[in-house]
């Protein structure tokens, strides 16, 4: 009985760890991001529509790219043709969207960038200012810092 009971709750262990890491698929992403950016930015049906296309495709390219770093590992070449889709995903978007609707949609993306969430904004001490870094480098400090976050 003993036997029974530690081979089925070894089993539940092995599935809920299956489970807890499961890797978002790309409907998934694109649903969050269109989601976040509907609330904050008012898209109309259209937008969001035209909006969720381009995002999934976004996100169907980021998860092949994670797919082959789990494989082959890290690759400067394929992350900097990432950054370019990126970018021009991002440009595709602004030309969708209302002149105020692109200033906030930039202040979405520098949050993105900086890694802060609208809801945790963490409180600075005062005169304490964070170091900026912009372009590149900035988007590969970004990547660095998720991966030793996810180590």
């Amino acid at each position: 009985m003993k036997k029974k009971l530690f081979s089925l709750l070894l089993l539940f262990g092995v599935i809920f760890t299956a489970s807890a890491q499961k890797i978002p698929t790309a409907e998934e992403i694109a649903k969050k991001n269109v989601d976040e950016l509907e609330k904050r930015l008012e898209l109309s049906p259209t937008q969001k529509s035209v909006i969720y296309n381009y995002a999934f495709n976004l996100a169907k390219e980021q998860l092949d790219i994670y797919k082959k770093q789990q494989t082959n590992g890290y690759n400067d070449e394929v992350m900097s043709k990432y950054y370019r889709k990126q970018n021009e995903t991002n440009l595709l978007i602004k030309a969708v969207l209302k002149p105020e609707q692109v200033k906030e949609y930039d202040k979405v993306l520098e949050e993105r960038l900086n890694g802060d969430d609208a809801k945790k904004k963490k409180k600075k001490k005062k005169g304490e200012e964070e170091e900026v870094v912009v372009g590149i480098e900035g988007l590969k400090q970004a990547h660095d810092m998720r991966e030793k976050g996810n180590n």
